[in-house]
């Protein structure tokens, strides 16, 4: 896809979503630390409705590390990956009360130090928590990015680095939230809903559905 079909991309996708937010609950970076910790291959929906009985418990780190693997365990059941998860964000949680006095870090190598912490999660937080325009390639961005055209990568990675070159500079703080909606709800995995697409007309997907 043209740089300058790109910017039209962002343009009517900011134009719908002016103010793109994440769809995690979450009250505070550590309490977004978590949820995106415990949303990998989970959905947002699944962890929104196991994290207000987590967060009423623990909602900092000292309470989350004082809480325990075996409470936490059984506050997240209903999240797939549930104990690695609890064991992940209880040790997450020690470490930033050791080593970073109860705060999240604004780093992504410190953030990618922690427990459970990958470069998506490290990604969001920083984007979401503290405005870095960061881009964190989940699924729906890997989908979009590869079916539109607008950043063929064959790994994350590769997304990530494709976008980066690409979108304007404006559109990055923004980027990867309007990205993730319209892969979540517009440009789906099994039936693309491709009539109802504000940029249709500068996908490159050749199967495009019809009404």
């Amino acid at each position: 896809m043209a740089r300058a079909d790109v910017a039209e991309v962002f343009a009517r996708l900011s134009d719908v979503m002016p103010e793109p937010e994440t769809e995690l609950l979450y009250t505070s970076p550590y309490t977004l630390l978590v949820a995106v910790v415990l949303s990998a291959q989970a959905t947002d929906a699944g962890v929104n409705k196991a994290t207000p009985g987590l967060f009423a418990r623990a909602d900092t780190p000292a309470k989350m590390a004082d809480l325990g693997v075996e409470e936490v365990t059984d506050l997240i059941r209903t999240i797939g990956l549930f104990r690695t998860k609890a064991k992940n964000v209880v040790a997450l949680s020690k470490i930033l009360v050791e080593q970073h006095g109860g705060v999240v870090p604004q780093t992504r190598e410190e953030l990618q130090a922690l427990p459970g912490v990958g470069r998506k999660t490290a990604n969001v937080v920083l984007n979401v928590a503290f405005g870095q325009p960061t881009i964190a390639v989940d699924t729906h961005i890997f989908r979009v990015g590869n079916r539109t055209g607008m950043a063929a990568g064959n790994t994350p990675d590769a997304v990530e680095a494709a976008l980066e070159k690409v979108v304007p500079e404006q559109y990055l703080r923004h980027a990867h939230h309007w990205l993730i909606l319209h892969g979540r709800y517009i440009c789906t995995a099994r039936k693309p809903r491709c009539p109802d697409c504000r940029i249709a007309d500068l996908c490159r997907f050749k199967d495009k559905t019809e009404a």
